[in-house]
Formats: structure tokens, sequence, C-alpha cells
């Protein structure tokens, strides 16, 4: 997988992502005192956790405002919660300023037309699975597992294994 891209992995710093269709597989629970309810992966989330630990960042962009965002993002640790940006970026590019980084040290995972823009400028830009096909024809990689079925893990190990950081990270499972 990695090794069949022209990408330099080992140069990624942060990771960024949509929420909904990324993380969630775009279900919004509305129930009838109006909160919502989202369904995200663990397998993400513990993916997301290896790339902590690998020494990454991480975003989300979302342009829905959600409670159930800010929440699971607060119990994965992902650093940096941009909501309601309903043009993505001018948050993005918000990030690089911040953290001093250029688009080559970032990968953002997309799904919707909103995204495109961001597939189209981070260095690693990628669709999931069941992202619209504009998104899909704009990315460096499409995922094989569908938005908030395992997507960003597959993202995650595809970095972690190409900059070669993964058999080390693995080594505390192998105990």
């Amino acid at each position: 997988m990695a090794d069949e891209m022209q990408i330099d992995f080992g140069k990624i710093k942060m990771l960024v992502m949509d929420v909904d269709g990324v993380l969630t597989d775009g279900t919004v629970m509305i129930n009838s005192d109006g909160s919502e309810g989202k369904q995200f992966s663990i397998v993400d989330g513990h993916g997301i956790k290896l790339w902590h630990r690998a020494g990454g960042m991480s975003a989300v962009i979302s342009g829905r405002p959600s409670g159930a965002t800010t929440v699971r993002a607060e119990q994965i640790n992902i650093g940096h919660v941009l909501q309601g940006c309903k043009k993505k970026l001018p948050a993005f590019e918000g990030l690089l300023d911040e953290f001093g980084l250029s688009a080559d040290e970032v990968a953002f995972v997309g799904d919707d037309l909103l995204d495109l823009p961001l597939v189209r400028r981070a260095g690693f830009g990628v669709a999931v699975a069941n992202a619209v096909d504009e998104v899909k024809a704009a990315a460096d990689y499409v995922t094989i597992k569908a938005g908030g079925a395992g997507a960003v893990r597959e993202v995650i190990e595809c970095i972690l294994k190409g900059s070669g950081k993964w058999d080390e990270l693995m080594e505390r499972y192998l105990v």
C-alpha cells in the first residue's frame, strides 16, 4: 500500500480529519429533545492514539458544530477541534500557520465536497471509500474501509508503516 505511493510519509506530522462521513458513517441521530448522537469507531480511536504515541499531531475540521464531536475529540485527545467551518481551507491554512507546517507535512482525510480543497492541498490527501466521486478523483489515496468503519485507522497504519514507525509501536503489543 504505502510502497506504491510517491509520498514521503516520514514528513507527515499532522493528521487532519473531517468528522461526519470520516470518523462516523455520516449518520446523525436526532432525539426528540433535539439532542444529537453519532457513532464513532473504536478502531479509529485506537489508531489516533497510536498516531499520537508516534509523535503525530491531530485535528478535526468539521462543517457542523456538534457536542458529540467535542466529547469524542476529548476522549481520544484530538488537540485541535474546529467546527462550524463552512469554508474549510482557511481553517486548514490557520493550522499550518499556527504550527509552522507546510502542506506537505499534513495528511487530510475527507469524504464530501467541502473537503475537496483540503484533499487537494494536503501533502497526503485521502478520500474514504464512501466519499463522493469528486473527492476520490482528487485524492492521493482512497481507503478500502468506509468512513466510521476503520478508514482513519487504515490511513494511520499506511502513514506509520510507510514512515518506518509501525514496528516500534507494535513492540508493546507483542510482549
